[in-house]
């Protein structure tokens, strides 16, 4: 498609539908106004070209606070801030890539897959480690042109980097492959390249989440074999807003913190004579706390407490969800936020001691609610979000007390998103 014929594309009633599914029929003229946008911004760069148009959404945790890692269960759900491209393949190996917001495209020879040091820490990083994933499989990759935004926004604990992974595979896919990767491959891939090629280790919960859409539990006994339930309760219907907070914490120090966690766990893992934790119950980690503490010291003790419990808690979670029984899952969220706080300890740096706005935000939050809704802490932890599930009949109050401590478009609302990543 010519990017003259965007204008027409997102104009016609089936593209439309596909709009107001991902975004909200609220937001339709925005978004098809921000697509054809895109279009023209790709064909102002690179003139016209067989343009294809794709998205992946950021995500959002429900529950099951740094359990991936250690084979254990998550409940998390696609949302309707997305990574989006414009792009047409190259014809060489060639990837040029401009993203708004920033001054210049990125740019790299994909003739080359391994990872580059120069690079850790950047998209073209992820971009070549993607490009290194479909190859690894047998899949075939080229070079591509073309124009990026999204409004996952770094920093927002939503997954911005996992957004862009799972679009670059999608990329990928459309281009030179049928467009048909399995979503936990494609979210596999992103792993694999967040890993090896950037440079920071993490779970696979966002990139499966990006990639399956809807509301899943995400089961990682076997993490080459994740598997995955769709919740099909629609949490739009419960009368209650999902929002996430943004306390402005810097992550810039946190890589130690963050390493310590999946670190102590295996830990205490090793005292049950497994590799991770997995499957355990708590009646194990209880029995096993006296060599726990010799071997790994208190705080592993305390946070082989929160996985175990944590796990049974995203089955009931999704349970709820599934019977419509939402205040079983609000009292569940609630319990979730406790344990983090309590037991794994990521609402706060220890060692910044002044910095604590995750911790300040959920317990503002459930000042406001007065016991309604709920709220814990997003994602990794120890700065950037936390998490509320707000009555609607007090969301104007709720943004207008919370932003005045945070600041404004602090709090961020969201709908769950039906899709993973899309074609248009």
């Amino acid at each position: 498609m010519g990017s003259s014929g965007a204008a027409a594309h997102f104009d016609s009633r089936p593209v439309r539908d596909r709009l107001a599914s991902l975004y909200g029929a609220d937001a339709v003229d925005a978004q098809a106004a921000r697509w054809k946008g895109l279009a023209r911004d790709a064909a102002a760069s690179f003139g016209e070209g067989d343009w294809r148009f794709l998205s992946a959404p950021g995500r959002t945790e429900l529950g099951g606070n740094h359990t991936d890692h250690q084979g254990g269960r998550v409940l998390a759900a696609a949302v309707d801030l997305d990574a989006i491209a414009c792009v047409a393949a190259s014809g060489d190996t060639r990837v040029k890539l401009e993203s708004e917001g920033w001054p210049r495209a990125f740019e790299l020879d994909l003739a080359a897959l391994e990872p580059e040091e120069a690079e850790r820490g950047s998209t073209e990083a992820l971009i070549r480690g993607v490009a290194a994933g479909f190859a690894a499989r047998g899949l075939p990759v080229g070079g591509f042109r073309g124009r990026m935004a999204s409004t996952v926004l770094p920093g927002s604990g939503l997954s911005s980097s996992a957004a862009v992974e799972v679009l670059v595979g999608a990329v990928f896919d459309a281009l030179y492959g049928e467009g048909k990767l399995p979503p936990l491959e494609l979210a596999l891939i992103g792993q694999e390249a967040e890993n090896r090629f950037y440079g920071k280790p993490c779970g696979l919960m966002d990139q499966a989440a990006s990639a399956l859409g809807g509301v899943v539990e995400l089961d990682f006994a076997d993490p080459a074999a994740a598997r995955a339930r769709a919740v099909r309760a629609d949490l739009s219907a419960f009368g209650h807003r999902l929002v996430v907070v943004n306390t402005g914490g810097s992550h810039a120090d946190l890589s130690a913190d963050y390493a310590a966690v999946p670190e102590e766990l295996r830990a205490a893992a090793r005292v049950l004579g497994r590799v991770v934790l997995g499957n355990a119950e708590a009646s194990e980690v209880l029995v096993a706390l006296p060599e726990i503490r010799k071997a790994a010291g208190d705080r592993a003790a305390l946070r082989a407490l929160h996985y175990v419990r944590e796990n049974g808690r995203v089955d009931a979670m999704a349970d709820a969800l599934d019977a419509g029984d939402f205040p079983r899952f609000l009292a569940l969220v609630n319990g979730s936020g406790d344990s983090s706080w309590e037991l794994l300890q990521n609402v706060a740096n220890p060692r910044t001691p002044r910095e604590q706005g995750v911790a300040l935000a959920v317990a503002l939050s459930r000042e406001i609610l007065g016991g309604s809704g709920a709220a814990r802490v997003h994602g990794g932890g120890f700065a950037g979000t936390a998490q509320a599930w707000v009555p609607e009949g007090l969301f104007r109050d709720y943004r207008e007390r919370v932003e005045a401590v945070f600041g404004p478009g602090s709090v961020m609302a969201l709908r769950v998103r039906p899709e993973g990543r899309t074609l248009l």
